[in-house]
């Protein structure tokens, strides 16, 4: 098989990959950077679909963290915001994070349908990822959540970072925008995302601390997130080699 990557934007874009490719869900501020933080911290992690589940979903477990927000507003009833930057500062990490968000959400559950597996990746965890993408071969669609009908620039640069790494490995970029979008951002600083509107948002609602968080943390974690069914999780770690006899 031909290793191609492809960078694409929006939950609605997943379908067009479910059948052939492994599939990375790139929000970056903010769902799929809280997702890697509760794991990385070992809380458990579970993606909801909308309101009414995220409520089942609180019933069902039990004693959890409610977090997120639609439209940008933490609905009625939630613990906390969509904030990384709160999170990792929260204690408690027995209490799964439940989930809720515009379009991260919706899109790491999209891509949870994958049939060659579904990662979440975000400045984090990306040169992690990308990595194991590489051990396993094959084709790759990296896809950023948007907003507003936008590829955001962090999205972008998220996707960028991954692709730039499995293009050096040897994958074929399948598309102008595809090469477009890893040009553009290579080399870039995490903080070249500071024009756009989801920078400008964080900065007009007083929560520029997520940004300050996601700019700090960069390839800062060596873990590999899969989404199964609805619940990210750390990829199983492989023992370590162990010397052959002579």
């Amino acid at each position: 098989m031909t290793e191609t990557v492809v960078i694409d934007c929006f939950p609605s874009s997943v379908a067009r990959y479910v059948y052939d490719h492994a599939i990375v869900a790139v929000d970056v501020i903010r769902a799929t950077t809280m997702a890697v933080t509760a794991v990385a911290a070992g809380r458990r992690c579970v993606v909801a679909a909308d309101l009414q589940d995220a409520f089942a979903i609180r019933d069902r477990i039990g004693n959890v963290v409610l977090a997120g927000e639609l439209g940008g507003d933490m609905p009625q009833g939630f613990d906390m915001n969509n904030s990384p930057a709160e999170l990792a500062q929260r204690g408690e990490v027995h209490r799964p994070l439940v989930m809720l968000s515009s379009l991260g959400t919706q899109l790491m559950l999209e891509a949870g349908r994958s049939a060659n597996g579904a990662y979440v990746a975000c400045f984090r965890n990306f040169g992690a990822v990308a990595r194991h993408l590489v051990a396993n071969r094959g084709r790759v669609a990296l896809i950023g959540a948007g907003s507003r009908g936008e590829f955001r620039e962090e999205d972008q640069m998220g996707c960028a970072w991954l692709a730039e790494i499995l293009v050096k490995a040897g994958y074929r970029p399948v598309d102008a925008q595809t090469t477009e979008i890893i040009e553009r951002w290579s080399g870039a600083p995490a903080t070249a995302c500071e024009t756009g509107n989801s920078v400008a948002y964080l900065r007009r609602s007083g929560q520029l601390d997520d940004f300050d968080f996601i700019t700090a943390h960069v390839d800062d974690l060596e873990i590999v997130c899969s989404i199964d069914g609805n619940e990210v999780r750390p990829w199983p770690q492989l023992p370590p080699l162990t010397a052959a006899a002579d």
